[in-house]
């Protein structure tokens, strides 16, 4: 049977698979599992996948009702193998569930929490005091996280290369100022950080390891704050769509000055 000699499994949409057909799929050899909107997925699914899956290094889960529970199920038995988790669009994710993550997974180096709209600044504080072997960090859509939860990551987080924070809406410049600090950053999104002014963009400034930057939906940002951008002499990539204050002179301006950073309008 080919099912045996499984190294990758992606399930897409697959509302007639049942637990017990999930189970069938799950061999031992899978090292990276996607599982997403298929509807009979849910805690005991996930228990599955922790019991039969030794070598899993990458799992990604959408699972509207998946609940902390899940997340209990994880053992150490996986803690040296996975080193990737994406949870995404769990609604029913609490902080919780991250006190799992951080006692089961303390190796991981890749964790998205996109869309776990529970999920507030303890979580996040738990997260930088114990997963310090982070890489890349996405948290957005993540509506109840504050600039406190960027003082921990600034604090804590010291290997950390990319940070995803799209609509997390209550982040202000003070937020992006904690942020500025971590020299190891080298890839931030702030897509629709709808808070985020000048003054921010000043501390950005001070980021001079920065190769990718979004700041995509931003509305309070100005043509004059955003030139000033030109300090960031490594960026390869700068996403401007949706911003009013991006006009055909910055661009030009831009550049001008950033001549190998590809401009995204």
């Amino acid at each position: 049977m080919y099912v045996q000699s499984l190294f990758e499994l992606e399930l897409a949409g697959c509302n007639e698979i049942t637990e017990a057909g999930l189970w069938a799929c799950l061999t031992p050899r899978i090292v990276s599992l996607s599982l997403a909107d298929c509807i009979n997925v849910a805690d005991e699914a996930v228990g599955a996948v922790a019991q039969l899956l030794p070598s899993l290094y990458e799992f990604s889960l959408q699972a509207y009702h998946v609940t902390d529970a899940a997340l209990g199920y994880f053992s150490p038995k996986q803690s040296h193998s996975l080193s990737i988790l994406r949870l995404q669009s769990c609604w029913e994710l609490t902080n919780h569930g991250v006190v799992n993550i951080v006692h089961s997974l303390p190796h991981l180096t890749v964790l998205s929490l996109s869309g776990c709209s529970k999920v507030t600044d303890d979580g996040v504080e738990l997260i930088a005091e114990n997963l310090q072997k982070l890489r890349a960090l996405d948290l957005s859509w993540c509506p109840r996280i504050t600039d406190a939860a960027l003082e921990y990551i600034a604090c804590d987080l010291n290997q950390l290369e990319e940070l995803t924070l799209d609509r997390c809406v209550h982040i202000t410049d003070i937020g992006v100022g904690y942020i500025s600090t971590m020299l190891s950053l080298s890839a931030l999104f702030l897509r629709w950080c709808t808070q985020i002014r000048d003054f921010g963009l000043q501390h950005l400034c001070s980021m001079r390891n920065l190769q990718v930057l979004s700041l995509a939906g931003c509305p309070l940002l100005t043509s004059s704050g955003l030139s000033s951008l030109i300090q960031l002499r490594h960026l390869q990539e700068l996403e401007l769509t949706n911003c009013p204050g991006a006009s055909h002179e910055l661009f030009d301006y831009l550049r001008e000055h950033l001549p190998r950073c590809l401009l995204i309008e």
